[in-house]
Order: C-alpha cells, then structure tokens, then sequence
C-alpha cells in the first residue's frame, strides 16, 4: 500500500514541477542557492556530498561550480544496482561524470577517488516529495535510506515549495533530513 502512495505522490508533484517555466524555474533555483551558501552548514563544509540533477528537480551543477570556487570539496555517488549501496566519489570537473542509467550522471571510477562516509561533511540529499519533519519520498531505489542509515553528519535537502506536503507516509526505516531549504523558506526539521 505505501509503495502505489509514495508513486502516486512522486508522479504528483513531478508532473507539477515539469510545468514550471524556464524563468520560474531559473527563479526559483536561484533563491534555494542563495539560501543554501549563506547557510552555516554549507559555509563550514569542507567536503559536500551532492547528486548531479535532472530537470525538473533544484539544480546542483551550479552549487557544485560554486563550492568548486570556495575550494570545497565534492564528492557524487556512484550507485551499485545490485547492493543498493552508493560509493561516493571526489569530481573536480563534470568531465569525470559519465552518463548511466536513467540518464543519472555518475563519477566516472578510473577517474575518480572513493571517500568514506565519515569524510563527508554535508550531505545534499535529494527527494521528491517532503514533509516539515524532514521525512521525504526519494526516486524508489531506496539508496539514501540505506546510506543515511550509517551517516552521522549534517543534512540537508533543497525543495521547491510545491514539494512540500502535509502528510506523507512514513515507514519505520525512513530517516529525516536535519533541514530543507526551499525558494520560500529554511526548514528547521528537528524543531518541526
């Protein structure tokens, strides 16, 4: 029963934001950045993990050309289908991204150095559907469920409002994030 609700949620909220206008969208995009580099989490940071995004989700590339000029370090998973595990990898430049399936982009593993997870201190995590406790509906694969459960450090997911629901439904292995920041606002989940 959880499963149709959660892909009848993420189809929702995917087909709204597929309706968004590029100068809504740039828009958009641009208030979450700038909330996001102003945020002592990120400004702290010394090494970020993040996915590299598809339309329509918030866009990462320009956050990671940002952190590339404060001299952060960026480290994008690498997903194992058959584990279900992510192996985060250092990119310097997009040009260590290879395009897999579902047209995610994904380090490229000769090029590229793996990090620990205990490295990382902030990770971006992606969703598609969020509630103001921090709890979110992801793509389905179940990877950041299976990561966030040995994760120890700062979170953070960025959302446009429309992602923003009520009620979602929650089972007992889903993990929330710390905070969301979204075009409108920061969401602070632990005082949710």
């Amino acid at each position: 029963m959880f499963v149709l609700i959660k892909k009848e949620m993420r189809n929702d909220i995917m087909s709204k934001l597929k309706k968004f206008d590029a100068v809504e969208y740039q828009d958009k995009n641009t208030r979450i950045m700038e909330r996001l580099i102003h945020h002592p989490a990120f400004q702290r940071a010394t090494t970020i993990g993040i996915t590299i995004s598809r339309f329509p989700e918030v866009d990462t590339e320009k956050i990671i050309e940002f952190a590339w000029q404060q001299n952060k370090t960026i480290v994008v998973p690498k997903c194992n289908a058959k584990t279900r595990q992510m192996d985060f990898r250092r990119i310097d430049h997009f040009q260590q991204l290879e395009t897999v399936y579902m047209d995610l982009k994904e380090p490229i593993v000769e090029q590229t150095e793996s990090y620990s997870h205990e490295i990382i201190d902030l990770l971006i995590v992606p969703g598609v559907v969020f509630n103001r406790a921090g709890y979110r509906i992801g793509f389905g694969g179940g990877y950041y469920d299976r990561f966030l459960s040995c994760y120890q450090n700062r979170t953070i997911s960025l959302a446009f409002s429309e992602q923003i629901q009520e009620n979602l439904p929650i089972e007992s292995h889903d993990l929330p994030v710390q905070t969301i920041i979204t075009d409108l606002d920061i969401i602070d989940c632990q005082k949710e």
